[in-house]
């Protein structure tokens, strides 16, 4: 036996689709927030930079080990130098002077050279140390930058969730004054083809925005008000008011 239920109880149906379609756009919302493509960005720029920061960092390293290196071979050849002019103060053994002196001019000559290549280091290391703070900064900047898009995100996903609360209390309001076979049918339309009801306004379906015409129109017109009937175009509950235009 085809399902029965008054016209006022088949006009509630228009009220949960009105909710229901207003709780999927609200989820659909919340996935689509301009602040979801932000933060997607900002992840994979970071995530870049990390790369990036990672590398530097290992240069830099290396380049104050080398610093390391070579500022202790300068003292060590300091302090053989100054050995060695100690030693040339108190000698009174010619062989000996000769061979401090050419020694002295040998540690010298070393102690110039390492100076020279100490100072290209340095200048090394204070170049890659800068550039390793430059891509902190950046991140440093990201940081920051995602946390006040996250901030605006938690803000907006509060509103929607607030209004999704509202729709749902409405819906368990309206829910509870629908007939138990009468909301069981227009959940299973609704599961099946994403739409449980329909509005027929002037003929047209608003689930599918198709004119009913022909024999799908003479169905219509031949239902008695509390039929319950199945939309030809959408497979919604065709729900009929005085604006349907039939």
């Amino acid at each position: 036996m085809p399902l029965k239920a008054s016209p006022s109880d088949q006009a509630l149906l228009l009220d949960l689709q009105r909710l229901d379609t207003s709780l999927q756009q609200l989820a659909h919302r919340a996935k689509a927030l301009p602040q979801n493509a932000s933060l997607a960005e900002i992840d994979a720029s970071t995530a870049s930079l990390r790369v990036r920061l990672t590398t530097e960092q290992g240069i830099w390293e290396d380049a104050r080990l080398e610093l390391g290196r070579i500022e202790s071979d300068v003292a060590i050849v300091e302090t053989r130098l100054a050995r060695d002019r100690d030693r040339l103060q108190s000698s009174s053994s010619p062989k000996d002077i000769q061979a401090l002196e050419g020694e002295i001019v040998a540690l010298t000559k070393r102690q110039s050279d390492l100076e020279d290549i100490e100072l290209d280091v340095m200048d090394r290391v204070e170049h890659l140390g800068a550039t390793v703070a430059a891509t902190r900064a950046e991140l440093d900047a990201f940081a920051s930058s995602r946390h006040g898009i996250e901030t605006a995100k938690a803000e907006s996903l509060t509103e929607i969730d607030a209004e999704r609360v509202h729709a749902i209390a409405d819906r368990a309001t309206i829910d509870g004054r629908v007939p138990a076979d009468l909301l069981a049918l227009y959940e299973r339309q609704r599961e099946r083809y994403g739409v449980g009801a329909s509005l027929l306004r002037a003929r047209v379906s608003s689930a599918s925005g198709v004119e009913l015409t022909g024999n799908d129109l003479a169905i219509v017109r031949s239902a008695a008000p509390d039929d319950v009937l199945i939309c030809p175009t959408s497979d919604a509950i065709l729900v009929r008011t005085d604006e349907s235009g039939i």
